[in-house]
């Protein structure tokens, strides 16, 4: 690459930096991405950069390939519903650890030693994510998935205090309910709800695929919540993309601005998403 080249990319990037300095961006940080050494560390100086040029990131991050590895461990198999994982209590325990213990811990440290200052946290932290036992019907049947939770309510001022800190929160997807248990909470569900309660200006979902597929597997770059509906109800978007696609749906109806489902299987995706004229995903439009 030509200093010229690097030169109209630094320039590309000028329009979007003054369009979204001190905006907050909410970014669900999972699938290959978490697993891979290399995509773990790009991701992490995208997000440095993203905060020293002016915008607020936060980081929500799942973790579904460690917790299998864990539970493989002590011979159990992961089962899932609906694409959301059942969580039995010793299911729970592992959770715990693997989220809020491990991964959690790995971003922190990937954030902090490229320059950044991140805070490790879940929903325990300040009890900011109250939550309650979730109850799913497959079909026709009333379904118990354990300790998996649905958001009650978030309370956003712990990350509003980090903020002003010029710190960078790093939740594991863990909420706590009035009866002091612990729940399993869907992390692009956490995501969703959080840039609502944070008025974000963007939520962005990293995820294994090129983002939203139409039936012949062809990526659908633009899409309004109100199309959503009929891709769920042809089946075009089924399994592990359900509560994705639905929390995008949730979040773009509920005041963020844009949502964007992005292919975190790309190196540096986020700054290739929000810094060029060439996005990596599908972009759900809000209603603002």
């Amino acid at each position: 690459m030509t200093p010229n080249d690097k030169a109209k990319i630094l320039s590309e990037a000028l329009p979007y930096i003054k369009q979204f300095i001190d905006k907050t961006i909410v970014i669900k940080f999972g699938g290959n991405a978490i697993v891979d050494e290399q995509l773990k560390s790009s991701f992490a100086k995208d997000v440095v950069l993203l905060k020293l040029v002016g915008m607020n990131p936060v980081v929500v991050h799942g973790g579904g390939p460690q917790i299998n590895e864990h539970l493989e461990k002590i011979g159990k198999k992961g089962e899932f519903i609906n694409g959301i994982r059942v969580t039995d209590e010793e299911t729970m325990a592992i959770v715990e650890m693997v989220l809020g213990g491990q991964i959690n811990k790995e971003i922190v440290h990937q954030i902090n030693i490229h320059g950044g200052k991140a805070v490790g946290l879940t929903g325990q932290d300040g009890n900011f994510i109250h939550a309650s036992k979730l109850e799913t019907i497959s079909e026709g049947k009333k379904i118990d998935l354990g300790y998996v939770g649905k958001i009650d309510s978030i309370d956003p001022s712990l990350i509003q205090f980090l903020d002003t800190g010029d710190f960078i929160p790093v939740i594991a997807p863990i909420g706590i309910g009035l009866d002091g248990k612990t729940y399993n909470i869907n992390a692009d569900v956490v995501a969703g709800k959080l840039a609502q309660a944070l008025n974000a200006e963007k939520l962005i979902l990293m995820t294994n695929t090129q983002g939203v597929l139409d039936k012949e597997g062809k990526l659908i770059t633009g899409i309004k919540p109100s199309d959503i509906e009929k891709l769920i109800i042809n089946r075009t978007l089924s399994g592990g993309m359900l509560p994705k696609i639905e929390s995008a749906m949730d979040a773009a109806k509920g005041g963020v601005t844009s949502v964007h489902i992005i292919d975190g299987r790309v190196e540096h995706a986020l700054l290739l998403e929000i810094l060029t004229n060439q996005g990596v995903g599908t972009l759900i439009k809000g209603k603002n």
